[in-house]
Formats: structure tokens, C-alpha cells, sequence
């Protein structure tokens, strides 16, 4: 039987009016008639680009009360290989093609298939195509290339930058913000986390890397996460996710984004959503290799899905006394990043030695490749912390399951006694999380 007690405590979202969904947003956020609503999207990767699009198709008639527009640096330039293959997805699909000669466009894109232009990311992704995701077309968006320009006057910022740029690009941010009367409400897709080893081992997620950066508070800023590969969504596959973070501003922005087609809930608990957003990339490229070493053997990959998720309960035990269960859209967020996505096809190609760790992890096609840095961070993390192991024989045996332990492919140990002994809360380190 499958619990729907999440559907039915959130029934009040329903689709409603796109008109009377952005009115209460407006009031909440003090907007005057004749004031549009402004929000801008930082970073423009395959989820945060799909993200904005969604907002301009469902809000972007409405210009009189709302603004919708996304900043990415300039000067990315596309080049011929993939201006021959965007040329070939334009040809494909006859609405983005009369689009395209409508705008008076489609010249430029032939010209770049001959080689006789050179295209740059955010020109394209005016007329609706992300360079991560050239498969995938998108509705035009209004783009800006000045940071300050896009900014200082956001009410509503989404963070859809790697993790690795959220600090730089926010600390700039915030110059533009010594000024600002009104605080923004900032919501993150960032999934990734930093490690700081002094004074002591933590986490730094990206909510408190931008808290930290502009010295907005901790409650208006969120997180949403959930199963969503991009494309899939935006070709409008069914999908869910949750909005994470103080209840002030998780159920009325969750009204506000949810979709026929993309139910977003709220929840209180953003440690365990926002920390299992970065640890799901580290397991992807684990079963990306898996299934390139196991020729996709099924028994391979679930056997690694039981001992991963097991091994993220412990972790999140780690840094939340009562952290949220790993269950629901946060087990499907796992689930979906291990079957598709771009961590799980890097940990492919690693496998099979068609890609190699000096290459970094920027990879063209695909952008930023999360799980790269969160290896990095959880390994110096978990190798530094302190463990105190239980003196009965029995605890011992038991511990050399945990992420730390050197011994844990030489054991046995069912991955119930993992969480047994996580949730008994003998390793919870508040002083993780700063807390």
C-alpha cells in the first residue's frame, strides 16, 4: 500500500488561478501595484535553466506584475561541432524553427553550422537553448550577462549555480546589496557541499555559504530538491520535489511553483534534504561505475543501492538529531540521480577509461559535474572526524560498517545494523553543521 499521508496533508495546493498564485506572493513580499515582482535566476546549467523557463511559460503573460530573467557569464562561445547538432535539433522541431524565423533569428544558426559565426551561451539561451542541454529547447528567456544589473533589485533569487561558485558569485552579490532596504528570499538547487577542517571538521552547504556571503538570514533562505532530471521535466514528465526551510516562505513559494505536471510539498527539515542533495551525486558516480563493471548487472546495482542508502541515513544521523527519513521524494532524488543524470554517466565513463580524473570536473556537454567536489568533501570530512567507537564487542563489530571504517568491504554486517546504530544517536555530531 502506498502512504499518500504526504498528498493529503498538503491538499491545499492545489493548481488554482497562475494569477491569484503570484497575487499572494506579491502581497507577502510588500509589492505595490505597478511594481513587478522580480526574479532572477543566478547561474544557467541544465537544472536552473529548465527551473527559470517553467516560471516564464506558467508567469511570463503576466509581465505587469511580474519579471522573470536569468544571469550568466559571457563570453562562452559554442563551438561548430555542437552549433551543427543545436542546427540539426532547430530543423527537427518545426515550432522552434517558426519560432526562430519569427525573431528573425535562424540566420545565425546556419551561418554557425558553416562555420562562418561563432555563437556565445547566453545568445543562445535568449532564443531558448541551454548549452548543457541542447536536446532539450526551451522558451526564450531574458537574459543579462551584468551580475549587478541582474541583481540588485531581485526580490526572489534562485541560486542555480554548481555549488562549487555558489560562495564567489553570492560574496560579489552582496556588494550590490549594502543598499538594499528589503531583504530578498533566496532559493537554492545547488546540490553540493564544501568541507572546513578548522577549527574543526563541518559541512558548509550551499544555504550557508550564501548566508554567509550577503548576510541574508537563514530564514529566507531554501531549499528545493527533489527526483527531477531537467529535460524530463520541462518535456513536462510528471515529477514532484520539495521546498525545504522556514515555514514562512516554504508553503507559499510551494504553491506558487507547483505544476500539473510538478507537485512541489514543503518541509521543515533543510540539514537532511539539503545534505542528501550533495551525498546522492557521490553514490551516482558509484553506480555509474557499478553498472560499467557489472555490464548493468541488476543484482550488482541494487546491492550497492541497500549498502548506499543505508550509508546515507548514517551520515545524516550525523549532522541532524532527527533528521527527515530517507524516504519519499528524498529516496526518489536518490533513486533518479543513480539511474540517470550526469553523476552516474561520469562514474560510466570513468569506468570504462573513457574520462580520467586529471580532466577535472567541468565536462563539456554536461557542465559541472557535482559529485566530483562532494567525494573530495565527505572523504576529508568523515576521515577527520573524531569517532568515538562503543566499548561492547558486539558495537564494535557493528561500527566497522560506518562510513569511516577502512574494514567496511571485509565485513559482513547487515546494512540494518548501520542505521540501528545511527539512529541511537551514539556518533551524532551537531558541531558538523556548525550547531
Amino acid at each position: 500500500m502506498v502512504d499518500n499521508t504526504e498528498g493529503i496533508t498538503n491538499n491545499v495546493y492545489s493548481n488554482g488561478c497562475t494569477e491569484e498564485k503570484l497575487d499572494e506572493l506579491r502581497g507577502l513580499l510588500g509589492k505595490a501595484d505597478g511594481d513587478p515582482l522580480r526574479i532572477v535566476g543566478v547561474g544557467a546549467g541544465a537544472w536552473g535553466s529548465v527551473f527559470l523557463a517553467m516560471l516564464q511559460d506558467s508567469y511570463g503573460h503576466l509581465r505587469e506584475k511580474v519579471q522573470i530573467r536569468i544571469w550568466r557569464r559571457a563570453g562562452r562561445s559554442v563551438d561548430r561541432a555542437t552549433a551543427e547538432h543545436l542546427f540539426e535539433v532547430i530543423n527537427s522541431r518545426e515550432d522552434v524553427l517558426r519560432r526562430l524565423l519569427r525573431r528573425c533569428a535562424y540566420l545565425k544558426y546556419v551561418e554557425a553550422r558553416l562555420g562562418d559565426r561563432t555563437l556565445h551561451a547566453d545568445e543562445i539561451l535568449k532564443d531558448g537553448f541551454c548549452l548543457n542541454m541542447i536536446d532539450t529547447p526551451l522558451c526564450p528567456l531574458k537574459v543579462v550577462t551584468n551580475l549587478q544589473e541582474a541583481v540588485w533589485d531581485a526580490d526572489i533569487v534562485v541560486n542555480g549555480l554548481p555549488s562549487t561558485d555558489t560562495r564567489e558569485v553570492f560574496e560579489e552579490i552582496c556588494r550590490y546589496w549594502k543598499e538594499r532596504i528589503t531583504v530578498p528570499v533566496i532559493i537554492s538547487l545547488a546540490k553540493g557541499i564544501e568541507t572546513e577542517l578548522e577549527p574543526e571538521p563541518r559541512i558548509i552547504t550551499p544555504t550557508q555559504m550564501i548566508n554567509r556571503a550577503t548576510g541574508v538570514p537563514i530564514e529566507n533562505i531554501l531549499y528545493l530538491g527533489g527526483p527531477n532530471i531537467a529535460s524530463e521535466i520541462y518535456n513536462m514528465e510528471y515529477a514532484n520535489a520539495r521546498i525545504c526551510g522556514s515555514e514562512k516562505w516554504r508553503k507559499p513559494l510551494a504553491r506558487f511553483l507547483r505544476q500539473p505536471h510538478f507537485i512541489v510539498w514543503d518541509n521543515g527539515d533543510l540539514v537532511t534534504h539539503e545534505v542528501m542533495g550533495g551525498l546522492k551525486n557521490v553514490y551516482a558516480i558509484g553506480a555509474g561505475m557499478i553498472a560499467a563493471l557489472t555490464n548493468e548487472s541488476a543484482t550488482s546495482k541494487s546491492v550497492y543501492f541497500a549498502h548506499c542508502t543505508s550509508e546515507m541515513i548514517f551520515i545524516t544521523h550525523l549532522l541532524a538529531k532527527e533528521p527527515e527519513r530517507l524516504a519519499g521524494p528524498l529516496l526518489a532524488d536518490t533513486y533518479v540521480t543513480l539511474l540517470k543524470g550526469r553523476n552516474a554517466w561520469y562514474g560510466q565513463k570513468l569506468a570504462k577509461g573513457e574520462l580520467s580524473l586529471d580532466m577535472g570536473d567541468s565536462i563539456k556537454g554536461k557542465g559541472t559535474i557535482q559529485g566530483v567536489s562532494a567525494v573530495k568533501a565527505f572523504y576529508e570530512l568523515l576521515r577527520s572526524v573524531p569517532f568515538k567507537r562503543p566499548t561492547s564487542r558486539r558495537k564494535q563489530a557493528r561500527c566497522s560498517s560506518h562510513p569511516s571504517s577502512t574494514e567496511r568491504d571485509e565485513t559482513m554486517n547487515d546494512p540494518r545494523e548501520r542505521i540501528e546504530i545511527a539512529q541511537s544517536h551514539v556518533f551524532y555530531r551537531p558541531s558538523l553543521l556548525g550547531q
